[in-house]
């Protein structure tokens, strides 16, 4: 959705609320940063070691 299906669904007062709300929460510290860049970089986990063919007998 974009800002202007967003506005129409909901209504400029609850976008100046949500607005002001995001204006007025403290920033992240670096730990939480970091942990945040690590679940969206890899956002299943591990990589899995691919497992070998099973053989064709």
């Amino acid at each position: 959705m974009n800002r202007e299906q967003h506005r129409a669904i909901l209504g400029d007062e609850v976008l100046a609320h949500i607005d002001a709300l995001v204006e007025a929460a403290p920033e992240p510290s670096p730990e939480v940063v970091e942990k945040l860049r690590r679940i969206m970089t890899r956002p299943a986990g591990a990589i899995p070691e691919p497992k070998p063919a099973a053989d064709a007998a």
